[in-house]
């Protein structure tokens, strides 16, 4: 009879109460092959023995099979421990059944008839062991039948020469059974170390990865923190530093305030290459995909080098080439975050000759487009050595240009992996001497391809705006002093809260044109009171509301939208944007929206 491997693992006693129905299971799963091996005892009886009580074995036999396989499944949906003793005695039962192919060929008169009598009760023990190898004691139980079997066809024999014979066959019998489920139980034993040795292995780097998963969080979590304690006392500086700008100075001052100035947005933009860099290696830089006004774009991409190309005494080239449509889709935010670095490094490395900014366009099909950004100066060059490591981390190919501009050496390594993921790529021409030429390629969706008539850009200039009552929520002495001094420049009257629970008291007694809210403050943060303003039935419930982070990941912008907020500046605060936000404010919150350049509506959307 055929039993499964699993048999042996339900009854054995150094095994689990809840083996039985795994063991079950592997039963079930024999089944076809119990009832083949039925069909080759048949044929050997007919052999022996008469068609019909081939036949009637044959029968019998495998009604048992069928029988105890019925039994086996009603019984699997109750195993436990004492429901496990059936398994055995069912097994062992089946057993008797196969026992009886043996008697019946023994006792048959024919010539091959004790020949394969006994090779069917050897190969039952076998086929019964090696399926309870695990288990000898099982084994034992449930092929006790063949037992019976060898025991009535020994005393068939006693009196006759053939008696010691058989008798001297049995210690055989019993040694190789005993040899082969010695060896087989070894065997399972390595595997069994093996796949031990493989599931603590697996635990291990189960472990290492949550632990690098939970450093990984670290980090972010220590890179937010980092980047909103910088960006908060930063934007104290710079902001009081644009205060003074506005203020009458002598050369000397105007000299040493340049230099602040200069020197916090160095700061800043080392501070946002560190985070898009570990962005970046963790997988977590974000890109988004809104319309882009192409003309747009090439007026925010090439608008702050003009001026300083310019104040260096250097030629400032801007041209449109080719099949240009008007509206893509893309991402712009990383669109102009790539070019800008380009220029900037342009800008930055050339001294004396002109900088080209081409944008040329290839029309690959009716709804798509190819475009380069291509970057020429007439700097000094570099050199081939150079141009091998050129995109490489933390590296500039001239030391001498970390002392003299400053810089992580990060900012073409961040743009070439920008422009890989945007399925682009950056390449280089350069020569010692003649300067350098670096080109973005990359492909967008064409949404629309005729131009339309541009319209006319909103001043931003803080004369223009109306007085407005606004309602400044910072934690942040400084910051606050800060706000409210640039606003009291244009008559804006102004009230103030230290947290989020301040500015939900103020909003409910006195009506503003604009709220400029916090986000990370005491008591009540800024997303918080945001919600709780925009869920009321408040005066404020359709103010517009601008939310201040000193965040620069995208994922927390969109945070302060969820919230309810319309619009959002990153700290240090640009006033000029905020100007042309409360520029738009008698238009309601849709208007003071749409305030926000291609770029960071790419963020939010």
């Amino acid at each position: 009879m055929v039993e499964s491997d699993g048999v042996a693992k339900a009854f054995a006693g150094d095994r689990r109460a809840g083996d039985p129905a795994q063991a079950l299971t592997a039963i079930l799963q024999t089944q076809y092959l119990r009832y083949l091996i039925i069909a080759s005892w048949a044929l050997g009886l007919l052999g022996t023995v008469a068609w019909w009580q081939a036949m009637i074995w044959f029968v019998v036999t495998l009604a048992a099979g069928s029988i105890r396989g019925v039994v086996e499944h009603k019984l699997s949906h109750r195993v436990d421990v004492g429901w496990g003793m059936v398994f055995p005695a069912v097994a062992t039962v089946t057993t008797a059944a196969w026992a009886a192919a043996p008697l019946m060929a023994w006792f048959s008169n024919s010539a091959f008839g004790q020949t394969l009598a006994v090779a069917l009760i050897i190969s039952g023990y076998v086929l019964v062991f090696a399926q309870l190898r695990n288990s000898p004691r099982q084994a034992v139980i449930i092929s006790s039948p063949y037992g019976v079997a060898a025991c009535i066809i020994l005393f068939s024999l006693w009196g006759t020469p053939q008696f010691w014979s058989m008798l001297a066959v049995l210690p055989f019998t019993m040694a190789c059974l005993f040899v082969l489920v010695t060896m087989t139980m070894l065997r399972e034993r390595r595997i069994d170390a093996f796949q031990a040795h493989q599931a603590h292995l697996i635990e291990e780097l189960e472990a290492a990865r949550d632990k690098a998963d939970a450093a990984n969080d670290a980090k972010s979590n220590f890179l937010g923190v980092i980047s909103h304690e910088l960006r908060t006392p930063m934007n104290g500086v710079l902001g009081a530093a644009q205060l003074l700008s506005a203020t009458r100075l002598e050369g000397a001052q105007r000299e040493y305030l340049s230099i602040i100035r200069n020197s916090g947005d160095n700061l800043l933009s080392l501070l946002n290459d560190i985070l898009d860099m570990t962005k970046i290696e963790a997988g977590k830089m974000t890109f988004e995909v809104v319309d882009v006004v192409v003309d747009d774009l090439q007026r925010r991409i090439s608008g702050p080098f003009e001026a300083q190309a310019e104040a260096k005494g250097l030629t400032f080239v801007s041209e449109l080439e080719g099949d240009i449509p008007a509206v893509v889709r893309g991402d712009p935010l990383r669109v102009c975050q790539v070019v800008q670095n380009l220029l900037s490094n342009a800008v930055k490395f050339t001294d004396v000759g002109e900088i080209r900014y081409v944008v040329r366009g290839r029309r690959i099909s009716d709804r798509r487009v190819g475009f380069e950004f291509c970057v020429t100066d007439s700097g000094a060059g570099i050199s081939p050595t150079d141009l091998e490591r050129l995109f490489q981390p933390f590296t500039q190919v001239d030391a001498s240009s970390t002392r003299r501009f400053g810089g992580t050496g990060l900012g073409l390594t961040i743009a070439r992996r920008m422009a890989n993921i945007m399925g682009g790529d950056i390449s280089v021409d350069s020569s010692v001497g003649r300067g350098s030429s670096f080109t973005l390629t990359v492909e967008a969706e064409v949404v629309e391809w005729s131009r339309r008539v541009s319209i006319e850009r909103v001043e931003t200039e803080i004369e223009c705006c109306e007085s407005l009552r606004v309602l400044v929520v910072e934690d942040h002495p400084v910051n606050r002093m800060i706000l409210e001094a640039w606003m009291s420049t244009a008559s804006h009257v102004t009230a103030t809260a230290e947290n989020g629970q301040l500015s939900l008291e103020a909003a409910s007694e006195q009506q503003f044109d604009l709220i400029i809210m916090d986000v990370n403050m005491p008591v009540m943060d800024g997303l918080t009171a945001t919600r709780r303003i925009r869920e009321g039935q408040g005066l404020n419930a359709d103010t517009p509301i601008v939310v201040l982070s000193a965040s620069a990941r995208s994922e927390d912008h969109q945070a302060g939208l969820d919230a309810g907020a319309d619009a959002y500046l990153t700290k240090p605060i640009d006033f000029g944007a905020l100007a042309e936000m409360m520029s738009r404010v008698p238009g309601g919150r849709e208007a003071v929206g749409r305030a926000m350049s291609p770029a960071e509506q790419s963020v939010a959307a």
